[in-house]
């Protein structure tokens, strides 16, 4: 009868021992989860304000001209796209674009207006000086010809 009494003593060791196993599998889950869910979230604030700095037109400012104008911008910081603001930004863009579209220099001639705005409103690109080519508009091959550049080559430009 001894030896039964320590079997079972024995079994309900392992079944404490596989239980103890199994809360600190779960409570180490949790804590993974969670270190996971943190991650995340810092994730997706950091690509949020990525978003908001895309919107942020703030720098451009210091290489556009002075312009007089008696309405002040707020700053970007302050400026949230929020649904009313969005909805006011909305109103704000389509009175723009009903003023453009009726505006007789657009009405004559609509792709000749919007490249004069193009030109007035964009800086003005450097050409970058042209490398120089030899003449028969290739790199230089050092070395033995190939039988291909025996032939008379076309001069296309």
């Amino acid at each position: 009868m001894g030896k039964s009494r320590q079997d079972a003593a024995s079994k309900a060791d392992r079944k404490l021992e596989k239980k103890v196993q199994f809360y600190s599998k779960v409570r180490d889950t949790v804590t993974v989860l969670n270190a996971q869910k943190s991650i995340t979230k810092k994730n997706k604030l950091r690509s949020r304000q990525k978003k908001l700095k895309a919107y942020d037109l703030s720098t451009l400012t210091e290489f556009l001209p002075e312009l007089k104008s008696p309405q002040l911008s707020k700053p970007a910081a302050v400026f949230k796209l929020n649904s009313k603001s969005r909805q006011k930004l909305i109103l704000k863009e389509g009175k723009q674009l009903n003023m453009v579209l009726n505006h007789p220099a657009f009405q004559a001639d609509p792709l000749g207006s919007i490249h004069q705005h193009l030109l007035s409103t964009q800086p003005a690109a450097e050409e970058k000086p042209k490398k120089k080519v030899n003449k028969n508009g290739g790199k230089k091959v050092k070395g033995k010809k190939s039988k291909a550049s025996t032939e008379p080559q076309s001069m296309d430009f």
